[in-house]
């Protein structure tokens, strides 16, 4: 059963993020009336009769939700089932179903009484939380904090707290970032990082396009920098746990490639395959923050070292042997 709750855990988390991209491709290529005002059906239709490239995107990405739906039910009924007693599981199980539909709700919400783009941007951060609980859910079955030996690791309060505001500003950023495609508002600004170079300062003349771009460019380079001061910060306090070591300077490049592909985005006009990757790239980030999520809330039951203590008892043993010695 281990096994098989292995593989699905693998298949659920896999397939959230190809619905995570079939979602910003959607998008993207405008596709979202692909199959008109229905829902769950293709313009009333199970298996459309005519095809367009709209409607295959729409309907594929429909398809791929309703099967990774069911992988994601079994998943959580079978956690629940045998592996229940783990610290967490039952909460993970029952908050990735709770999102997955809440996720759903909304997509057919818009299909069938359209949103506005406000509420619409809420889809990606919505489906970026559920991706997040089933691969906590995924690490968990694995028990990579045995492997990694990060079952015993301490994370200090103020750098607990860090870490649960910078998570809950990524989702900010993924907002704004959303919102930018909904309203349109990809290519408003023609460079970057400013929206005019020529110009970097001309706010008064912004419309309300640019400034939603600029606005997520703002809080992008916030974010960016805040990764790498907290990232210097843990290792430096961390300097001898490599799962904060690898874990945040993972966390360091995935944020740093998140930028990177940004300025293709406008570098290349909205190229559709660097747009897909900038939305994998922020997938994969605040996945590894959530798993740090999970580090400091384990941490509360983790016992602090007391450093104080070793420094005394260390001081004690090289004066014993010096005196031995004498």
């Amino acid at each position: 059963m281990i096994r098989v709750l292995k593989w699905l855990s693998v298949v659920s988390s896999l397939g959230m993020i190809f619905i995570l991209l079939g979602g910003a491709l959607v998008t993207k290529t405008g596709s979202a009336d692909g199959c008109g005002n229905s829902w769950p059906l293709c313009n009333g239709q199970i298996f459309p009769a005519e095809m367009t490239p709209e409607l295959m995107i729409e309907y594929s990405h429909r398809l791929v939700s309703t099967v990774i739906g069911a992988t994601v039910l079994l998943l959580v009924i079978l956690s629940w089932m045998y592996i229940g007693h783990i610290r967490e599981v039952k909460f993970l199980a029952a908050t990735s179903l709770f999102f997955l539909v809440f996720q759903g709700l909304i997509g057919a919400a818009a299909v069938v009484w359209g949103q506005s783009d406000f509420i619409l941007a809420l889809h990606f951060g919505i489906s970026l939380i559920s991706f997040a609980t089933i691969f906590l859910l995924m690490l968990l079955i694995f028990e990579i904090d045995k492997r990694l030996d990060a079952s015993k690791l301490y994370i200090e309060k103020r750098h607990r707290i860090q870490i649960y505001v910078l998570t809950l500003f990524t989702l900010i950023v993924v907002y704004t970032g959303a919102l930018v495609r909904h309203v349109n508002a990809n290519l408003v600004c023609a460079d970057w990082p400013f929206c005019l170079n020529s110009a970097p300062f001309a706010f008064g003349d912004y419309n309300f396009y640019q400034w939603v771009q600029m606005g997520h460019r703002l809080l992008a380079g916030i974010l960016f920098i805040w990764t790498i001061v907290l990232m210097v910060n843990l290792i430096k306090h961390y300097r001898g746990n490599r799962v904060i070591v690898w874990g945040w300077s993972i966390a360091t490049a995935l944020i740093s490639l998140q930028v990177l592909f940004g300025a293709f985005i406008i570098f290349s006009k909205l190229n559709i395959w660097i747009a897909l990757f900038h939305a994998l790239f922020i997938t994969l980030f605040f996945g590894l923050q959530s798993y740090f999520i999970l580090l400091s809330y384990r941490s509360y039951a983790v016992k602090k070292p007391d450093t104080a203590n070793e420094k005394k008892a260390f001081s004690f043993s090289q004066s014993g042997e010096i005196e031995g010695e004498l």
